[in-house]
């Protein structure tokens, strides 16, 4: 059997891929309970929790970034359209 540092080294892709999508579901997650299901529980004790409760900012984030991201995927077609014909 290999020691874990051997197999680490050998495998250093499949580790950062588990470690990207641990992170990502995680954040995910994070942003979700934010954004949506913590204002459809009960009112918490905890500061943190509260605080994320009265907080009206996330529910605004996905809706005012979606344009954003429009118009950056339209330039980013451009550039590559300009590039293909250049």
């Amino acid at each position: 059997m290999r020691p874990i540092s051997q197999w680490v080294a050998s495998n250093g892709e499949v580790v950062w891929g588990w470690f990207f999508l641990i992170f990502g579901s995680t954040s995910f997650l994070a942003f979700f309970y934010a954004a949506i299901l913590s204002k459809s529980l009960p009112r918490s004790n905890h500061a943190i929790i509260s605080a994320i409760q009265d907080d009206s900012y996330y529910c605004f984030l996905v809706p005012l970034t979606l344009p954003i991201l429009l118009v950056a995927v339209y330039f980013h077609w451009l550039s590559m359209k300009l590039f293909k014909h250049a």
